[in-house]
This record gives C-alpha cells, structure tokens and sequence, in this order.
C-alpha cells in the first residue's frame, strides 16, 4: 500500500476542454504514461506522481497494454484504488484512455485485450481505447471487437492511434469507421510533419488529435528560440512548447510527467497564450512542412 504524504498541492485552473465528435467533452491536457511501470523501484515513485496530478485537476489519464507489458496498467490501477478510497476524485469525472497492441487487434482477442486492461487497471469500462498502430488484422475485424466492447459496455468510444491520411481513409470507408473518436499521434515543434495533411484531414472530418510526446521528451527545453520566449514569459521552455500545440483548438496533449513541477507547469501551460509574433518566432525556428513526410512515430 502506498500512504498518502502529508503535503499541500496548490490548486491550479482546469484545463480548457476539447470536444470528441459525439460532442464528449474531454480536457485539453492529461497525463501520459508512456515508460511508467517498467521498473519496480519507481513504483511507488509513480503512483504518487499521478494521485498528485489527480489532486492538481487532471482527468484524462492515458495509457496501454504495451507500457511495461501491463505495467503502466496495473500502477494506474494501484493509484486510482487509493485516490477513489481517499476521495480524492470521482470515477465518472475522469476519461482515461488505453490501447491495444495490433497484434490483439482480431475480433476477439480484441476484447480478450479490453477484459485485461480492465482488470489491469481495476476499473469496468475505459472510455477511449485505441488501436495502438497499424498491424497485420484487418481493420474490420478490429471494429467489429470494437462494437462489441461498446455493446458490453466495457469502452465508451474508440479510436486509433499512429494513423496516416491512408489509415484514415481506409477506415472511414468501412461501416461504422465514422466512428473513430480521435487519432493519437506524435506532434510537437519538432515533428511538425502531420500539418501538410493530416491535421486538415481531421479538421474537416471533426476529429480531434491526441498529441503524444508533445515536448519531445524534453528535448526542446535547450532550443534558444523557445528559451527566449520562455524568458519574456517568465515560464519554462517547456511550458511555451506545450502552449504552442495546445493552440491547435482541436488538439489534446498527453505529456508524461512524473515531478510535481512538471505536473503543476504542463498544467499551467494549458492556460498559456502565445503572441503572434511568438508563433512566428516559432516558424522561423521550426518551418512548417511544405510537401508530405512521413508519419512521425516513436
């Protein structure tokens, strides 16, 4: 059991909200898990990372069977026992998200997938669950999965992950792909590709874009361009780089943090408005794509 620490999180504002094609509202900003349940050591560590996020205001948390083959899963799982136990959120407030990996994407294994996220994470239904990437099964056979953990009441919507315009298309032209929920891709300053194609896809087809990977793994935290805004800001580099694809009015993003600060200043960049000329710092610095590239994935 993991004991609550006597500590004093300040609040901070919610996250503005996006809207899921059915008119779903779900929070701008959540929490990503991505490497979180892979190391015993950092269990602990990790389950009062995310009850310190479900005390600042998140609610969308997301995760997948991939992230230390159930690891991610089962840490959540431990978390939200003692946040629900202690009070600290309620089950119907929040929207968590997981995936299933392509190889479990067949009708059945499908839900077989869902039943083991499910115990995984000690809840009855997950309200986004999405195909992590494209595989070998057919899509139809996935959908059909898909419909049935709807039917069941095991997921509330469904949706896919790393798809191109092409995945896209072909999964529209199916019975019932219209039904996708959002696409959850890799976008950040860095990878900026998606622009030329795939966000004006979504765009006139209403879907929103999850943003994983939204920092790029902190990796332009150093870049001199955002540190000079970050300046006359008074924020983190960071911070103006999670501002910058939340601008995207149909953008969520799912940044992973595991420190306190990192939590409270992801939240803080939800608030966050960047100039117009700070945008065009920012393309001068990171040129939007001008021909096709390929999905970017990691």
């Amino acid at each position: 059991m993991v004991p609550s620490r006597i500590m004093t999180i300040p609040a901070l504002p919610f996250a503005p909200m996006r809207h899921l094609p059915d008119g779903t509202p779900i929070p701008a900003l959540g929490l990503g898990t991505w490497r979180m349940g892979e190391d015993s050591a950092q269990r602990e560590f990790e389950i009062r990372a995310v009850r310190d996020a479900l005390r600042m205001g998140y609610r969308l948390i997301d995760t997948a069977e991939m992230y230390g083959e159930g690891g991610a899963e089962s840490m959540l799982g431990t978390a939200l026992q003692h946040a629900f136990a202690a009070g600290e959120v309620q089950r119907d407030d929040l929207t968590l998200v997981s995936k299933v990996y392509p190889h479990n994407a067949g009708t059945q294994d499908v839900v077989e997938a869902c039943e083991g996220s499910l115990r995984r994470i000690g809840i009855d239904r997950i309200d986004i669950y999405l195909l992590h990437w494209r595989g070998d099964v057919p899509l139809a056979q996935t959908l059909e999965g898909f419909s049935r953990l709807q039917s069941r009441g095991l997921i509330r919507h469904w949706g896919v992950s790393n798809f191109d315009v092409d995945d896209l298309e072909e999964l529209y032209a199916l019975p019932g792909g219209g039904h996708c929920a959002t696409n959850q891709v890799y976008y950040s300053l860095g990878a900026r590709g998606i622009e030329f194609d795939l966000l004006p896809w979504q765009h006139r087809h209403r879907l929103p874009l999850m943003a994983y990977s939204p920092i790029d793994q902190g990796a332009l935290s150093g870049h001199p361009a955002l540190r000079a805004i970050a300046q006359r800001l008074d924020v983190s580099a960071a911070q103006v780089a999670l501002a910058w694809v939340l601008r995207h009015p149909e953008a969520i993003a799912i940044p992973k943090a595991v420190r306190t600060a990192h939590l409270q200043d992801n939240l803080a960049a939800a608030q966050l408005q960047l100039a117009p000329a700070d945008l065009l710092a920012l393309d001068r610095a990171f040129a939007p794509p001008r021909r096709k590239q390929p999905l970017a994935m990691i």
